[in-house]
């Protein structure tokens, strides 16, 4: 069960759409101050749970409390309005009508002018917007967009921000630096917040804590490095990032892949398990020196500089034409069809039960 003393407290909630189950019995939670990614591929509910969260779609099972009082359960429902919760959408959602200074005012009629005009003035400020209080929202970069959303949803001076792929609709370099003020902005706040992204780079970056959803369930939840050196399952693993990945049948504790012997930790024998090996777990030296215990003679079938890394595609000389992904560190471009030797880290190869039927 979820601690009350969470500001932002999701507890058991399943909704439907229809005979679909978009959210199914997921609890989650966001500490004062915390920020909480929500990720997962399109269409697996995170949009869905943020605005039940929110209010914007009925609790229909479970419960939502923010700052240990009950937002929603079968008997409460607070409209959105009164959550003490500020919104980032996607789109901004900024009335095109009204200057920046009158989107940011715009939920704050409840106030006296003078107390108004200083929580404009204060959310101006802590975005770097004050300078364009005057300005119209079509008058602004798309970077500068955003950071007037964030200030209107900072203006009421929530209780938590929950976020709705805020970044997504901004080209890369613009995205990142954004991104970056957005995090300080919001850690500055010392506000709790949830963000919805598909990015799992993102997640990693501006993260406490990384949910990780699918098909309606919250597959795992824990720091980054949690997430990413030991992940929950299969799913887990390969949305962070690519994966070799092999099937085999247990044997005397061991799985045989082409790239040697793996250990599969409690695993029955006969059983069929997935093996998943990231790029980056695998290491190239020049030549065939494969006659050692724990590496796999190949040749290189292609290689890639990206910049800071380098990505090389291996066929392993093992008569079954496996081709295994590498990604190691500067600039390493062997020649195609350079007779090579790869060895495997331990650290990071995963072993999950195989999904039933495979």
């Amino acid at each position: 069960m979820v601690r009350e003393l969470n500001d932002l407290a999701i507890e058991n909630v399943t909704h439907r759409f229809d005979s679909t189950i978009a959210v199914d019995d997921c609890s989650l939670s966001v500490g004062a101050g915390e920020v909480v990614c929500l990720v997962g591929p399109s269409g697996c509910g995170k949009t869905t749970l943020l605005r039940v969260a929110a209010g914007l779609e009925p609790l229909q099972q479970g419960r939502v409390l923010i700052g240990g009082e009950v937002m929603a359960d079968g008997r409460t429902s607070v409209p959105p309005e009164d959550r003490n919760v500020g919104l980032v959408f996607q789109d901004y959602a900024l009335f095109p009508h009204l200057t920046v200074r009158g989107n940011i005012a715009f939920g704050l009629k409840h106030l006296s002018s003078t107390d108004r005009d200083e929580q404009v003035a204060h959310a101006l400020d802590r975005t770097g917007m004050s300078g364009y209080a005057s300005i119209y929202p079509h008058q602004l970069s798309g970077g500068q967009q955003q950071r007037v959303a964030l200030a209107r949803a900072l203006a009421p001076r929530p209780r938590i921000v929950l976020l709705d792929e805020p970044f997504s609709g901004l080209d890369t370099s613009l995205r990142h630096l954004v991104r970056d003020q957005a995090a300080e902005i919001l850690r500055d706040a010392g506000i709790a917040t949830l963000m919805v992204t598909h990015d799992p780079e993102e997640a990693m970056y501006l993260a406490d804590r990384i949910a990780v959803m699918d098909r309606g369930k919250l597959r795992q939840v824990g720091s980054p490095d949690q997430i990413y050196l030991e992940p929950a399952n299969a799913f887990v693993a390969a949305f962070f990032g690519d994966v070799n990945r092999f099937t085999g049948q247990v044997a005397t504790g061991l799985v045989r892949i082409p790239l040697g012997p793996v250990a599969t930790n409690g695993h029955a024998d006969g059983q069929t398990v997935e093996v998943l090996i990231r790029p980056e777990a695998l290491r190239l030296s020049a030549g065939n020196s494969a006659d050692s215990a724990d590496s796999v003679a190949g040749t290189v079938v292609a290689a890639r500089f990206l910049g800071r890394s380098s990505l090389i595609d291996v066929r392993l000389g093992d008569n079954t034409g496996t081709t295994v992904r590498i990604h190691m560190d500067g600039r390493m471009l062997p020649d195609e069809g350079d007779a090579v030797s790869v060895t495997r880290d331990d650290a990071q190869t995963y072993v999950f039960a195989a999904p039933e039927g495979e």
